[in-house]
């Protein structure tokens, strides 16, 4: 059976009202399926269980990230750019979009989503690395730091942003705080003799 895209959209739009705002424990793939108005049995045929479900649908999202992360950077040459314009495009992407930005950072089991195939998200970290070791084979980032741990500290920036943003009542915008964000990030991840 295909799913249709009334289906998808019901669901789609439930798990990010009811994941944004409630534990992920607390909800049950039952009340999913009433809120959605679409049958248990369905759910559970196409997905499984609820984790099934959450992951599948975080794996669509995150996959319009990057693609819109690729629509950006074409024909983009200059690698602080490509990296500032990479740092924006996340926190608007997740200031746009925070309902499903509280549910991958505030609301899923770390530990569960790590274990899923969902969690790897391929095609943006191959991205986001490639740009980092072009960085680092440039000289311009700092070619002693694993690049593993450029990124995970560009996309830690991100998230612990996301969640003060949230926690300090979304005053302000959190994309237009980039330029100061990036400037400490740059900072972190630039070759030292060229911090400038």
């Amino acid at each position: 059976m295909t799913i249709n895209s009334d289906f998808h959209d019901r669901l789609g739009a439930t798990i990010l009202e009811v994941f944004s705002e409630s534990d992920f424990h607390a909800v049950a793939i039952r009340d999913i399926a009433r809120k959605a108005g679409v049958s248990f049995a369905t759910i559970y045929k196409h997905y499984g269980n609820k984790e099934g479900l959450v992951f599948a649908f975080v794996d669509i999202w995150m996959g319009r990230l990057t693609d819109r992360i690729i629509d950006h950077l074409q024909g983009m040459a200059n690698l602080k750019e490509k990296l500032r314009k990479i740092f924006w495009l996340q926190l608007d992407y997740y200031e746009k979009h925070n309902e499903f930005a509280k549910i991958i950072f505030m609301t899923l089991p770390m530990k569960t989503w790590m274990a899923d195939e969902s969690f790897e998200q391929r095609r943006m970290f191959n991205l986001l690395m490639d740009v980092l070791r072009q960085g680092q084979e440039e000289g311009l980032l700092n070619p002693d730091i694993d690049t593993r741990i450029l990124l995970d500290f560009m996309l830690g920036f991100v998230q612990r942003s996301f969640i003060m943003w949230v926690q300090r009542g979304q005053k302000e915008s959190l994309a237009d705080q980039t330029d100061v964000m990036f400037k400490m990030i740059w900072r972190g991840i630039v070759t030292p003799e060229r911090i400038h």
